[in-house]
């Protein structure tokens, strides 16, 4: 199979969907040669990661644990403050979130290409 190029356009879809369309390119479920054991040979590009469509509720109420690795070192940052590092941090954390948790979940997020 040779390298296949896909290409997602984010402009006013949902994050959550955006993410999920995006995982299961990027494990190449989507094809006839799927096989979990092997790492794909797809690359999905997403264009236009900025102009998501973010509710202002969810930027006010979803929330991100982060952990320090201390007792008591668990805080929640919000959408609003963790989107101010670029909305390729967010979705990023979304479709790795949404990836086998084995050795091919490194190697399959290698094959993302973002443009915001």
């Amino acid at each position: 199979m040779e390298k296949l190029e896909i290409i997602i356009d984010a402009k006013d879809k949902a994050l959550g969907r955006v993410a999920s369309e995006t995982a299961k390119n990027l494990m190449a479920k989507t094809t006839a040669a799927y096989s979990p054991g092997i790492k794909p040979k797809i690359r999905v590009r997403v264009i236009n990661l900025s102009k998501l469509r973010i509710t202002s509720k969810k930027l006010e109420q979803k929330t991100y644990p982060k952990y320090s690795g201390h007792p008591g070192g668990l805080k929640y940052v919000s959408m609003k403050k963790f989107i101010e590092k670029g909305y390729t941090v967010i979705f990023k954390h979304a479709v790795l979130g949404m990836l086998p948790k084995n050795r091919l979940r490194k190697e399959i997020l290698k094959n993302l290409i973002i443009e915001a």
